[in-house]
Formats: structure tokens, sequence, C-alpha cells
């Protein structure tokens, strides 16, 4: 059977084959427009707002206490990495911890080394990330999208609470946002043009090894697909050799296999553990944080804020027929919205979801939202400066008052002189039962903190603990635990102390509510509701 005819496709360029299609959509309707002519220049002015404005919303509110329980675990392994001068294998109360790679606890480390082990110290890592990344959004978005447009789309970013409150915490997913947007952006750098550009090949291959080594292969997942289909919906002409692939493979391996081999050596049911268990299982069946398939839709509308106010606006720019307005939706628009959407879509598909994993999806996307802002009808207006100045208002009382009033309220540790009395001892063991709870490992310096899961308790190893230690230190993590220890407690043993660690009225709050307002905030601190003291019975106890 003969092909379509040319003549008619041309008279009629809907008239196309299926695989076709895409691409003529994406390419020659949606994103039209005209590739930009040259680089704009920077500005100072543009730089030093975004050098400024997320300084001051980061850097000098990092103390405050930890949050439990991820914030806590990411403190304590770095310090017991670094207390037993171990770089390869880490260590959470004194065993190894095999979820994650290392690159995280190394800055961590480093930054325990240069400014002391404080909460504080442990988020510089974080909060350098999170900026890096603001600044890398200006830097690549004046190449692609033009200087206007870059800086309203950094400043989004610099304001989305979603991104700078989110990404400062003590967690990867900020780290493995800095990465994976070098990665993309100086990938796609590297593919514009007439011929491929090998510096930002390479540097987008270590960018992409430094993100394995943050939190494994997602990095990689997060740069092919989008790439890949950018390529293919916008017929890319830049050809891309064997050896090319070659060597982004190369640079990668050299970056990442060094650590993976030397765990495994150390340790050989590493790789099943981590790249089977905790990867593909992971992603693929029922492990924990299950979420339905909406559950990042409001996450991102109140992430973006105050960029997710331009998105019934941005989605009219999108699908407008006129001319003037196809002709500014370029393709490298198009691409920054792939990435974005990429990265939404695909933790999207996983069964384990957190807010935090969307992370690397905000840079591209306030990119595309500075875009629009630059070539809407609010280019000159005073309305976004505006909403930036209440939302940085907001996000300075959030910072600096909100989020240290509410971490000391809830955190174990409130009580510190309390919980000091009963765990410094390192004569005494502690126990956590039955949830962990590593901020007292942490804020104590103990690594000797021993965890009995309620699903997985061993009983008889619990009990001997407390018949052969003459005074033995629980934790009850959970409202229920004390009452589950005293059923489970031999009877050779019996509880001397125990001290509740509820939380307090609110003086801003009348008296009535406080228990409506307490119940709603979990009732206990997090990770830790009472501390009970275990000694043996004697002949005067009965």
């Amino acid at each position: 059977m003969d092909g379509p005819n040319p003549a008619a496709v041309a008279a009629s360029p809907w008239r196309r084959p299926l695989p076709q299609w895409l691409p003529f959509l994406w390419s020659r309707v949606l994103f039209a427009g005209d590739n930009p002519t040259a680089i704009e220049p920077w500005r100072g002015r543009s730089l030093a707002w975004l050098v400024v404005l997320p300084a001051l919303l980061l850097y000098p509110c990092l103390a405050f206490h930890l949050l439990e329980p991820d914030e806590s675990r990411y403190a304590e392994i770095p310090r017991e990495m670094l207390q037993r001068g171990e770089l390869v294998v880490p260590y959470l109360e004194g065993k190894p911890y095999l979820d994650k790679p290392p690159l995280f606890y190394w800055l961590v480390m480093a930054s325990y080394e240069v400014f002391g082990v404080y909460d504080w110290a442990a988020r510089v890592p974080s909060a350098l990330a999170i900026h890096g990344c603001v600044l890398l959004a200006y830097g690549f978005g004046r190449r692609y999208l033009g200087e206007r447009a870059a800086f309203g789309g950094a400043l989004l970013l610099a304001l989305a609470p979603g991104f700078l409150s989110m990404g400062r915490l003590l967690l990867l997913d900020g780290l493995l946002a800095f990465w994976t947007t070098l990665a993309l952006f100086g990938a796609f750098e590297a593919l514009r043009g007439e011929r491929l550009r090998w510096g930002w090949w390479l540097l987008a291959a270590a960018a992409c090894g430094l993100g394995v080594l943050t939190k494994g292969p997602v990095a990689l997942l997060l740069l092919v697909p989008p790439l890949a289909l950018h390529r293919w919906l916008c017929g890319s002409q830049v050809k891309v050799a064997k050896g090319a692939y070659a060597a982004f493979a190369l640079v990668l391996l050299l970056v990442t296999v060094p650590w993976y081999a030397a765990l495994c050596v150390r340790i050989p049911e590493f790789a099943r553990y981590f790249f089977w268990e905790h990867n593909l299982q992971r992603f693929l069946m029922p492990f924990a944080h299950e979420q339905g398939f909406w559950y990042y839709g409001p996450v991102l509308l109140a992430g973006l804020l105050p960029g997710s106010l331009l998105l019934w606006p941005f989605g009219r720019f999108l699908l407008a027929r006129d001319e003037a307005t196809v002709r500014l939706r370029s393709p490298e628009l198009g691409f920054m919205l792939l990435a974005g959407g990429w990265c939404v879509a695909f933790f999207t598909l996983s069964t384990c979801k957190l807010a935090t994993y969307v992370l690397p999806a905000f840079p591209p996307l306030c990119l595309a939202l500075g875009y629009f802002l630059a070539h809407g009808r609010w280019r000159n207006s005073v309305v976004p400066r505006g909403t930036a100045v209440v939302t940085f208002a907001l996000l300075a009382a959030g910072h600096y008052v909100v989020v240290p009033w509410y971490a000391e309220y809830r955190s174990p540790m409130r009580q510190a002189d309390e919980v000091r009395r009963l765990c410094s001892d390192p004569a005494v063991p502690v126990v956590c039962y039955s949830r962990p709870c590593d901020s007292v490992g942490f804020y104590l310096a103990r690594e000797d903190v021993h965890n009995f899961r309620s699903k997985e308790v061993p009983i008889e190893e619990l009990r001997s603990m407390v018949r052969l230690n003459p005074r033995t230190v629980i934790l009850c993590t959970h409202r229920h635990s004390l009452q589950g220890l005293r059923e489970l407690l031999p009877p050779e043993v019996h509880i001397v102390d125990v001290v509740h660690l509820g939380l307090p009225d609110l003086p801003v709050v009348p008296e009535k509510y406080c228990k409506l307002v307490t119940h709603w905030m979990g009732e206990t601190a997090f990770g830790l509701c009472d501390v009970a003291v275990i000694e043996p019975r004697t002949n005067e106890d009965g």
C-alpha cells in the first residue's frame, strides 16, 4: 500500500501518521516560536537580589530543633560516621544504614568539621543546595528564555514555600534537586545548536553521577526521559555519536562506582537491598507513604505559591492560537514544561509518595512561569512586585518565628533537662520502643540507642535486657507504647519512674480550646511520648 500523498499532507498538515502527529502538535502548534537569537547578559541588580533575598530566608534561621523522624536521622548518621572516622559505611545507632548513598552525609560531616556538631550546621548543605538551585535557574534561564524571564522564574523559585521552606530542611531532596537541575540544564545546553558541546555534556554527566551518589538511580531517571522526549518531539538536528554516550556513561561510572563497589565489598548484601528492595520494589509495590494519584496536585498548588496564581492565565497562554502569542512559545519553554512535568509524573506513578520528592520539578516549572510573567500583561504591573513583598514577609515570619517555635514545642528534647537526667549515663542502656527517636541520640551524642519496633519486637531480647541491667531507660515513642510496655515486661522488673512529655497549653489559645488544639497537633512531642525507667524488683518491692 502506498504511503500518504505528500501533496495532501502539505495541503492539510493534520492528515499525517500517528507517530508524526505528536511531534507536529508539539513543535508546530504548541511550541512553534522562534529560538532565542542571542544570550542576554547578566544583570548585576538581578543577581544581587537573587543572592541576598534567599540568603536572608535561609542562613540566619537554621538553628531550630530537629524534626522527627527524618531530620534527626540525617543529622545523626553523619555524626556517627564522623565519630568513627568512617567514609564508606553509613551508621545509625551503631549499625549500618544502607537506605541511601553517602554524598549528603559527607557534606554534613564537612559542615560539622567546620562549624561543629549542631543542628543548624547539619542544615547548611541543604540551604546551600537550595540557594544554588535559584542561581542555576537564573544562569541557565537567561540563556534559554531571556534575562527578564530568568529573573522572574528564579525569584518565583526563591519565594516558593514548597521549595525554599521544605528544601532547607535536613533532607536529601534539596541536594538531589541541585544536581538534577545542573544535569538537566547542562545536557540541554550541550544539545542546543548545530553540534554537541562537550563541556556541557560532561558537566551534565558528572552532575548526574553526583545525583546518583545522593539518592540513587532516580537522578538518571529524572534526566534521560525529558531529554529524549524533547529531542523526539522537536526533531533535534544535533547528532550524538555512540562515543558521546559512552563518554557520558564513563564519567557517571567514575563518579559513582568507587563508593558502590567499596560498600559491596564491605557488605555484600547491600546491592540487592539497595537496588532491588529499596528502589525498585519501593517504586512498584506498596511500601510506605502510599498516596493517591492526585497527591501532587495540592502539593504543587500550595508549594508554588505565589507562582501557582498564574496557572490559569498560563494555561490560556499555552493554548492561544493568535500568531503573536504562538511566536512567544519557544521550544525552550516546552523543555521546561517537559522536565518539570516528567518529574511530577514519575513520582505520581510511584506507590511511595512524599511532598519533597518533587523538589527537582520546581526550577523548570518556575522558569516556565517566569517566562509567562515576563511576556504577559503583568510585565510592567506593580501587582507582581507587591505579591513578592508580601510573600517574602510571610516566609520570613515562618522561618524566623513559626517554624522554630513549632519545632521546639514538639521536640523530643523540649524537656531537655529531664531527658538528660535519665539518658546521659553511658552505663545505662537507652531503648526506643516502638519507633526510633534519633533526636535523643544526636543531642546526647549517644550512638548506642537500641530500637525495638512494635511490629517486629524480639520480646525475649528486650526482656533479657531489662532483666540483666540494674537500670534501663525506655523511650516510649507512641502514645500507646507505655501501655504496651507494661504488658510485655517480665514480672521480675518494674517501672520506677515515668516522665510524660505531653504538650503544654498554648498561651495564645483560650483554655477551653487548648485540649482541642493540642489534640489536633498530636498531643505529645514528635517521636517521644513518655520516658520510663525500668529496674529489677527487690525483696522490698514484693
